[in-house]
């Protein structure tokens, strides 16, 4: 079948009318019957690829200048076009969102990421279906669709084996997926999903084993069997690589290849990076540095151990980098092998936001504590300096690399009032479409525009109506017109910025800005008012990297850029402005929806596994108990009861040489473990922690009692606890503890509880703490940074 009705403008394609039936006999049909075929794609519609990776800046690869080496992107750019003012939105899951849409991210209720949703229309982390995604368009247009890698655009309390499933991956128009559905992933140890099922990968670090290969395999694979079933339809494969975002997680053998290459430190880096972007061509010749972040110290302010320290982080990150980016090569060549290469529309996106400066000033071997406002001691980090990037690391690298990576612009992601948060490199590679190698496009765009300009490219309108609800209009404009024509006229010429506060507005060349908040300060200054910021103003005509602020010569420009923004801003359902960050992780504080509502009492049978943080009972903060009826089996009982979280924060309750304890991992500094020095005997018994929370605010300690058959075992205290989450990748899970280990006392992976687990039952006692006093050495950190 090849015609299809509603010129693709009502999707799914509705059904042909019934064929008349002329005879009650089959031999005696006289018109033949069609059969049921394929939704037809148009006419020589292109294959299409989106590879996004992940918290890179625009002075980040050498497709761009950059220090990190990027073999296929550079390949691809001087084979293709390299667009020089790309836009993103300065945060992950918004820019995905966008991505897919076409749609500002406060439009589609993205305005933060999906662990930071609040009840607000604009951040409530729930796409409208009137907001069709890309992969819904293109599939129901004939197309196979594969997603792999991460996802994060699924409300947290969904993510359970209970669903709903409408916004996964494969409820969102993707045919199969393979990937993780969080922030970030451990990439030695990652926990994944093939469709909506739990899966972890069958090899470890010491086989071999890493994420970002694992991914490109799968989509090979997929793309193979794909060539090989249905060759005459065009596929659409979204590769959303984890790297480089914390954690820093690569082999040693990538990192040594760029040792000692940054020692000269971040300020150098900024100005070698420059250099190489003005003969690339990807910045004008008068571009100049942006300034310097206030707060962040320059290399000759650092210590001798922390400019150490400083280099491996960035070592790691190149290494990390690099990896990721010859396995996108692969990819590549696979496309090279099937003979598609040429007739694919293949978008390399180098960011989802600019580079990251969430390592604070000194960067951390566990992220996690930063977004608590702990800081490492880098007279202490240093004696971890070889474990940096290997499964016993989480980490991530200090902001001033940061700063280097988004050279020659401001600031960082978060930050999207400045283009070191917003503006990344973006390679486009099609050559059957697009007759010029090696070209360079100038005009401004946004990364809502890839969605128009994917439907101009393969032909397909963008549709009134998907699954019977009418579509808001696209928000972004076709870059399609460039493609041929590098002195194409802009046609994005007004777009608003806006994340954790952060604000601007580009209009014709000019932007107002004004930046609400530093990245690193994970839990913001308490009483600073949005109404008491500083705004910026940049002519972009002469000033392509924002280094000059000319507010105070045109106070009248400033003034109807600013007036702008509001009608912006209240088109698209950015108020009211909400600058909390890890504080919104935690639901409660947040104000949204918990899956579990009201429940203080939530009871587990043996064998399940992979509870979020938002499909488990939140027991930071409160007097909690944890009952488990078990089974012990003849021999000294080993293994894992319960266990939330892992390595870098989190808590197990278990067996070890027969004898039950309980361990509180703080982010990876203190474990506090509590056992008794009696094995139980063999049979049925009721093993219970029972924590008292001390109270008086956020993360404070608490006692720690463990009890058997009623009867009092060991007690313990546990000094300080975790008070808003313990880790975006590692789950709740009864009878193991999966992933990395919360405590050393049993082994990675294989310690499962070597009796039976019948049942492990949460309870919480008292009323939650909701204060947003903690400090948690925010203080010190802000401090060490003036």
């Amino acid at each position: 079948m090849t015609e299809f009705d509603a010129g693709r403008h009502i999707l799914p394609r509705p059904d042909t009318r019934r064929p008349l039936t002329t005879a009650m006999d089959v031999h005696d049909q006289e018109t033949a019957f069609t059969p049921i075929g394929p939704v037809p794609p148009p006419q020589g519609a292109p294959n299409v690829v989106i590879v996004l990776v992940d918290d890179l800046g625009f002075g980040t690869s050498s497709s761009f200048g950059g220090p990190c080496e990027m073999p296929t992107a550079e390949r691809l750019a001087d084979d293709g076009l390299r667009y020089t003012r790309f836009h993103v939105t300065a945060l992950c899951s918004p820019t995905r969102q966008a991505l897919l849409t076409g749609r500002n991210h406060h439009s589609v209720g993205m305005g933060g990421t999906t662990e930071m949703t609040t009840a607000a229309p604009g951040y409530n982390g729930f796409r409208p279906r009137s907001a069709a995604t890309m992969a819904q368009i293109l599939q129901k247009n004939g197309y196979s669709t594969a997603a792999f890698g991460k996802w994060h655009q699924t409300p947290p309390r969904e993510i359970s084996a209970v669903g709903p499933f409408d916004r996964w991956p494969t409820g969102e128009g993707f045919d199969t997926f393979y990937g993780f559905m969080g922030a970030e992933m451990n990439h030695w140890y990652p926990l994944l999903y093939q469709g909506t099922t739990p899966v972890e990968p069958d090899r470890r670090p010491e086989d071999g084993y890493h994420l970002s290969e694992d991914l490109v395999d799968h989509a090979i694979d997929w793309v193979r069997t794909q060539r090989t079933l249905t060759p005459g339809r065009p596929f659409f494969t979204y590769l959303a690589l984890g790297a480089a975002h914390a954690p820093l997680h690569v082999g040693p053998e990538w990192q040594e290849k760029y040792r000692g290459r940054f020692d000269h430190g971040w300020d150098r880096q900024r100005e070698l990076t420059l250099r190489l972007q003005k003969e690339l061509g990807v910045v004008p010749e008068d571009t100049e540095l942006a300034s310097w972040a206030e707060g962040v110290p320059h290399w000759d302010e650092l210590t001798d151990n922390q400019r150490r320290l400083a280099a491996r982080f960035m070592e790691t990150f190149a290494g990390f980098t690099e990896h990721a980016d010859v396995q996108v090569g692969r990819f590549v060549e696979a496309l090279e092998e099937l003979g598609e290469l040429d007739n694919t529309l293949f978008l390399y996106i180098l960011g989802d936001n600019g580079a990251s400066g969430e390592g604070g000033i000194e960067g951390t071997i566990v992220e996690h504590r930063l977004g608590h406002g702990v800081v490492d001691d880098p007279d202490e980090m240093i004696d971890h300096l070889d474990e940096i990037g290997g499964p016993h690391s989480y980490p991530i690298a200090p902001a001033g690399w940061a700063l280097a990576l988004n050279t020659p612009y401001q600031w960082t992601k978060q930050v999207a009032s400045h283009f070191g948060g917003t503006r990344d490199g973006m390679i486009l590679h099609w050559p059957r479409g697009v007759p010029e190698r090696g070209g360079l496009r100038h005009q401004f765009s946004h990364v809502i525009d890839v969605l128009p300009t994917i439907l101009d490219c393969v032909g397909i309108p963008a549709p009134f109506s998907v699954d019977g609800v009418p579509q808001q209009p696209l928000e972004g404009t076709s870059m399609s017109q460039t493609l041929a024509d590098p002195d194409a006229p802009e046609f994005h010429q007004t777009q608003y910025f806006e994340m954790c506060g952060n604000r601007g507005i580009y209009h014709r060349g000019w932007m107002a800005v004004t930046r609400h908040g530093i990245p690193w300060e994970m839990v913001p200054t308490h009483g600073r008012r949005f109404a008491d910021d500083v705004w910026e103003l940049y002519d972009l005509h002469h000033d392509w990297s924002q280094a000059h602020d000319i507010a105070a010569e045109h106070p009248e420009k400033l003034r109807q850029l600013q007036d702008l923004f509001l009608i912006e801003a209240a088109k698209y359902q950015v108020f009211p402005l909400d600058d909390r960050v890890t504080e919104r992780e935690n639901p409660a504080v947040a104000g949204r929806i918990d899956l579990l509502g009201d429940r203080t009492s939530v009871t587990y049978r043996g064998g399940m596994r992979r509870f979020t943080e938002e499909t488990t009972p939140n027991v930071k903060n409160r007097s909690h108990s944890i009952t488990a009826d078990i089974d012990v089996p003849e021999t000294a009982a080993e293994g894992v009861l319960i266990a939330q979280g892992g390595r870098f924060g989190g808590w197990s309750l278990y067996f070890t040489g027969g004898k039950p304890a309980y361990a509180y991992n703080y982010f990876g500094m203190s474990l506090y473990t509590v056992r008794g020095g009696k094995p139980v005997a063999p049979g049925r018994h009721e093993v219970r922690l029972e924590f008292d929370y001390d109270g008086g605010g956020l993360g404070k300690g608490g006692t720690a009692v463990l009890l058997v058959d009623g009867e009092k075992y060991a007690t313990g205290q546990v000094p300080r606890t975790i008070p808003y989450y313990f880790s975006f990748d590692e789950t709740l899970n009864v009878g193991v503890d999966l992933s990395t280990p919360v405590t050393d006392d049993y082994p990675v992976i294989d310690n499962e509880f070597t009796g039976t687990v019948y049942s492990v039952r949460i309870d919480l006692n008292g009323e939650s703490t909701h204060s947003t006093e903690f400090d948690g050495g925010l203080h010190r950190r802000v401090m060490g940074a003036q």
